[in-house]
């Protein structure tokens, strides 16, 4: 019976066969990296520690970059996370950029004329 179970809702515990079943992507052959040819716009991955990281997060804003900022760090202290967002908001206001949160941890915040659209797309379709 707990076969059957674990068939039908999945099992808890980790199988032999279901590391088998996933295999590394090495997406480097993809990746073609052109440095002579500057961007406009470049993504950014940031990581948000402490309010002393903020100066350097709005510049990038301001320069007109998108954003992927992890929280993580600062999630714990929620009124340090709620002074870092509010700031990083009025960055977003004052360029008519936007920002939305990604997951628990991430948040993504873009400069302007970059909008968010807050539908998934499964499959192709929203």
């Amino acid at each position: 019976m707990a076969n059957f179970m674990d068939k039908l809702f999945g099992s808890s515990s980790k199988s032999a066969s279901s590391t088998e079943e996933y295999t590394e992507l090495d997406l480097g052959k993809y990746e073609e990296v052109w440095e002579d040819e500057p961007a406009e716009t470049y993504v950014r991955v940031a990581e948000l520690n402490n309010l002393n990281d903020l100066p350097g997060l709005k510049k990038e804003i301001y320069d007109g970059n998108i954003l992927m900022i992890d929280i993580s760090n600062i999630k714990a202290d929620k009124l340090m996370l709620d002074r870092a967002l509010k700031d990083l908001k009025d960055v977003v206001i004052d360029v008519h950029g936007d920002i939305a949160g990604l997951k628990e941890d991430q948040v993504l915040v873009t400069p302007t004329g970059v909008k968010i659209d807050r539908s998934k797309i499964f499959g192709g379709r929203y």
